[in-house]
C-alpha cells in the first residue's frame, strides 16, 4: 500500500487551501501581446547564437501589455511577521516542518538486499518485482572457514583497478569449489579477411560518423548535421555542466509527412571515445594493423549491429575500430555473467581466472550483485583489473549490449527558429545537454557516453571558433557535425502540447528545455500569452539557470526559480541569526539558525507548487489547461507529485486515494504529463 505523508498547502496570496472553487489568480491581471516589427539584418550580421538573437526576434512593442503581469511573492508571511503576537506563532510557522527525502533509501548493498530476501522464498517473491537482474536469489555463498588448516586465499591482483571494484572474496582459494558457473558462450559473429578487389570500396568514417548500417530508424539513415553554434549554458562554478546546440537541419532529408516541432526529440548516436578505444584494442593485444583494415562481419542472427533493422543473419563490410566505436557498448550498462566467463576463459594468471570465475558463478552471486547495483564499472575498467585476460575480439562483441542512440528534447520551437534574423531561410532545432560525470577509480572523473562526446564536440566548436575570430579571417572556421535523426516528434510532450489554454510547466535541471520552445511557441502564436507560469529549479541561478534571459521580454512575469541550494546573504538583523563573524573589509557574515530563514535558502519545486496551489487548481480544472513536468533530479518526479496531491486534498477536500485518482485521470486525458528520469 502507498503510503503518503500530507504537507497542508499554505496560505498566501496564491494559495487558499480553503477556497475549492477552480479561480484564476486574481493577482496576476490579463494582458495581450503582440510582436513588434523586427529590423533586418543582413548574412553577415546573422548572430550565431540563439540567445543573442532572441531578444531582437521575440521582442514586443511597447504598450501592448494593458497592465503588468507578475507572479506574486510566495514568502508574504514574512510582511506580517511584526504583527504576530510575540505569544502566538503564524499558522505557517507553526506547520513548519524538517523537509522529507522524495526518495526512500531501502538498499545500498548486497548484504542489505540479503537481509531482505532472508533464506526462504516468501521474502524472494515479495521483492521480485524490484530485482536489478543480477540473480541475487541464487546466492550461495562460501563456507567461512578460513582458519581451517591449509587454508591459503587466493592472491588478490595488485593493481588499483582491482581495487577499485570493492570485491569481497576473502573466503576464495585456488580449490575452492564453485558451481553454476555460467557457460560459455558460443561465437554468434565471425570476422573474415576480404579480397585486395573488396577492400578499397570500404570508405571508412570512424572518426565523424557511423556506419551505414547503423540505423536507428530503418529505412532512414543517420544525418551527419553541422553545428551552427554552440555555447555553454551554465557559469564556471556549477556542480554540473551544461552545453547547448544550434543544429542545422536545413538539408536534412524528408522522411514521410513528419516533421521536426515543438516538444519533440531528436536522437544523437554516440561513439565511444577514442583513447578508451584504443586503451581496449591495446589490452585484448589486437595489433595495430588489423585494427582499420577492412573485414566481412557475418552474424548469425538478430539485430545487431544495427540497432532497429530486422533480426536476421547479416554479412556487412567494415572495420574493428568501427565495431568497438559506435556498435558496442563499453561504459554505460553494468557487465554480464558472461562477460566474466568469457574474461576468465581467457586469464592466464590463476588467481585472476579464479576470481572470474568466482563472479560467474552461484558463490559469487553476492559479488555480482555488489558490481551490478555499485557505480558503473566499464569494459577498461575490468581489462585493466585482469591485465592477464585477453579474450578473442569476436567472442568480446558477442557480449556486449548495443551501443545505443541518446535523445535529447527539443529546447525551441523550429519555426521560431526559422524566423530568426540573417538565417537566409536556414532551418535550426536546438538542445541542451548536460553533462553527466562519475568517479572513476583514478580519481578522475568519467563523462557519460552521450553527453560527454557533446561536450567534446562543444568544446572543439568553441574553441575552433575563438581562433577563427582571433586570426581574423585567416583560419577558416572547420565544419563540425553530429550524427542525428529526426527522432521522437510523437511523444507525450509534443502530442499533448496546445497552443491555447493555461498552462504550467514544472521544470529542474535540464528539464527545463523544452520548455523554452513551448514558451516561445506560445508568444508566437497564442491569444493568451500570458496564461503560462514556469517554476524551474536550480541549484543557485548565478551558476546552472540556463536560458536565463532567453523567454521573451516577460520573462520575469511568468517564471518563478526555485533555488535549491543557494544562501542568500543574511544580517545580523534578521530573525533567526546568530554567530555574526567579521570578514575583511569591516563585512560580516551570520549563520542561519532559524529554520524559517533555512528554508528561505533552500527549497525545492514541489515546495513552490504547494505555494501556487490557486494557480495550480484553476490550470488543471480548465478544460483546456495542461500541467507538464520534466526534469532529471533524483526525486524530482516524485517530489512534485505528491505535492500535486496535497493541493487535491486541499483544494478539492479529497483523501489521498481520491487526489491520487484524480491525477490519474488528468494523465489519461493528456492534461498532466510527466517526463522524468
Amino acid at each position: 500500500m502507498t503510503t503518503h505523508t500530507h504537507k497542508h498547502i499554505p496560505t498566501t496570496a496564491t494559495s487558499h487551501p480553503d477556497n475549492p472553487i477552480p479561480t484564476e489568480p486574481v493577482a496576476i491581471p490579463q494582458g495581450s501581446m503582440s510582436p513588434s516589427k523586427r529590423s533586418v539584418h543582413s548574412q553577415s550580421q546573422s548572430p550565431r547564437s540563439s540567445g543573442d538573437s532572441l531578444g531582437e526576434s521575440m521582442a514586443w512593442s511597447e504598450g501592448t501589455l494593458e497592465s503588468e503581469i507578475s507572479t506574486p511573492s510566495t514568502e508574504l508571511h514574512d510582511q506580517f511577521e511584526d504583527l504576530t503576537p510575540k505569544d502566538k506563532k503564524s499558522p505557517i510557522e507553526t506547520e513548519v516542518s524538517k523537509r522529507r527525502a522524495s526518495t526512500h533509501l531501502i538498499t545500498s548493498t548486497a548484504d542489505d538486499i540479503r537481509k531482505l530476501l532472508g533464506t526462504g522464498e516468501t521474502g524472494t517473491k515479495f521483492l521480485q518485482k524490484y530485482c536489478c537482474g543480477g540473480g541475487c536469489c541464487q546466492l550461495k555463498t562460501l563456507p567461512p572457514d578460513t582458519a581451517r588448516p591449509g587454508f591459503i586465499p587466493v592472491v588478490l591482483p595488485d593493481n588499483d583497478a582491482f581495487r577499485g571494484l570493492g570485491l569481497k572474496i576473502n573466503a576464495l582459494t585456488l580449490d575452492t569449489g564453485l558451481s553454476d558457473i555460467v557457460e560459455l558462450p558460443k561465437p554468434n559473429i565471425s570476422l573474415e579477411p576480404v579480397s585486395k578487389d573488396e577492400a578499397p570500396s570500404h570508405q571508412s568514417t570512424v572518426d565523424v560518423h557511423p556506419p551505414t548500417f547503423v540505423q536507428p530508424h530503418p529505412p532512414y539513415d543517420v544525418y551527419s548535421a553541422p553545428v551552427f553554434h554552440a555555447r555553454q549554458l551554465t557559469n564556471e562554478g556549477a556542480e554540473k555542466r551544461t552545453v547547448h546546440f544550434d543544429i542545422d537541419i536545413t538539408d536534412y532529408p524528408k522522411e514521410g509527412d513528419i516533421d521536426f516541432k515543438v516538444g519533440g526529440a531528436v536522437g544523437v548516436c554516440p561513439p565511444n571515445e577514442a583513447a578508451a578505444v584504443d586503451s581496449i584494442f591495446n589490452r585484448i593485444g589486437t595489433p595495430k594493423f588489423l585494427r582499420n583494415k577492412p573485414v566481412m562481419l557475418k552474424t548469425a542472427g538478430g539485430r545487431w549491429p544495427t540497432i532497429w533493422g530486422d533480426e536476421m543473419p547479416r554479412e556487412l563490410l567494415t572495420t574493428r575500430r568501427e565495431l568497438l566505436t559506435w556498435c558496442v557498448d563499453i561504459a554505460s550498462t553494468p557487465p554480464t555473467k558472461q562477460l566474466f566467463r568469457v574474461l576468465a576463459e581467457y586469464a592466464d594468471a590463476k588467481n585472476e581466472r579464479k576470481i572470474l570465475e568466482y563472479m560467474s558463478s552461484a558463490q559469487g552471486q553476492g559479488a555480482f550483485c555488489d558490481i551490478r547495483t555499485g557505480p558503473n564499472i566499464t569494459l577498461l575498467h575490468l581489462l585493466e583489473a585482469f591485465p592477464s585476460s585477453r579474450p578473442p575480439f569476436e567472442l568480446l562483441m558477442g557480449c556486449l549490449n548495443q551501443l545505443m542512440p541518446r535523445f535529447y528534447s527539443l529546447s525551441n520551437d523550429p519555426h521560431v527558429s526559422s524566423d530568426r534574423e540573417g538565417l537566409a531561410g536556414r532551418r535550426l532545432v536546438e538542445i541542451a545537454v548536460t553533462v553527466h560525470e562519475n568517479p572513476g577509480y583514478d580519481g578522475k572523473m568519467r563523462t557519460g557516453v552521450g553527453s560527454g562526446y557533446l561536450e567534446r564536440v562543444a568544446r572543439h566548436f568553441i574553441d575552433a571558433e575563438k581562433k577563427a575570430k582571433q586570426s581574423g579571417g585567416e583560419v577558416e572556421m572547420p565544419t563540425v557535425r553530429i550524427p542525428m535523426f529526426r527522432g521522437l516528434m510523437a511523444n507525450p510532450l509534443s502530442k499533448k502540447f496546445d497552443s491555447d489554454g493555461p498552462m504550467i510547466m514544472i521544470g529542474a535541471g535540464v528539464g527545463m528545455a523544452p520548455f523554452r520552445g513551448f514558451i516561445l511557441n506560445r508568444l508566437r502564436n497564442s491569444k493568451c500569452a500570458n496564461k503560462i507560469w514556469l517554476i524551474q529549479g536550480v541549484r543557485d541561478s548565478t551558476l546552472d539557470e540556463i536560458y536565463s534571459g532567453e523567454l521573451g521580454d516577460h520573462e520575469k512575469q511568468i517564471k518563478k526559480v526555485v533555488q535549491s541550494r543557494a544562501k542568500p546573504p543574511v544580517d545580523q538583523s534578521d530573525a533567526g541569526v546568530v554567530d555574526i563573524q567579521p570578514r575583511k573589509g569591516g563585512e560580516t557574515t551570520g549563520k542561519v539558525v532559524s529554520e524559517v530563514q533555512a528554508n528561505k535558502a533552500a527549497k525545492y519545486v514541489q515546495d513552490e507548487v504547494r505555494m501556487q496551489a490557486d494557480i495550480v487548481w484553476f490550470v488543471i480544472n480548465a478544460l483546456d489547461g495542461r500541467i507538464f513536468v520534466c526534469g532529471s533530479s533524483r526525486g524530482m518526479g516524485e517530489g512534485v507529485e505528491e505535492a500535486l496531491i496535497d493541493v487535491a486534498m486541499d483544494k478539492g477536500n479529497l483523501n489521498f486515494e481520491e487526489a491520487k485518482d484524480f491525477w490519474a485521470q488528468k494523465r489519461d486525458v493528456g492534461q498532466y504529463v510527466a517526463e522524468t528520469w
